[in-house]
């Protein structure tokens, strides 16, 4: 049992973080919660809902880390615009 979980949590990383299946994933992941057909059917109280908070707890987990490395790559790129576009001090320059 432990194989089958890593394994779809190594698939579901992978096509999420795939631009090209991204949104494939996202809206297919939200078709399943909101479908009537499940894993094990939410007419259970408890155990048809555990299913679904783990889909959604693993959507929302991938989600957030893509949303982070964006933010962080966005920093960075304008940290080093700013490195590039440094502003000199005319009090520096020097006629020759």
């Amino acid at each position: 049992m432990k194989a089958v979980v890593e394994s779809f949590y190594n698939w579901y990383t992978s096509n999420i973080r795939n631009p090209r299946y991204r949104w494939l994933v996202v809206v297919g992941t939200l078709a399943y919660l909101f479908s009537p057909l499940d894993l094990s059917p939410d007419f259970f109280p408890i155990i048809g809902w555990i299913d679904d908070g783990i889909i959604l707890t693993l959507l929302t987990t991938e989600l957030s880390r893509l949303v982070i490395e964006y933010r962080n790559d966005r920093k960075n790129m304008k940290a080093s615009q700013f490195n590039a576009d440094e502003v000199v001090n005319p009090a520096e320059i020097t006629i020759q």
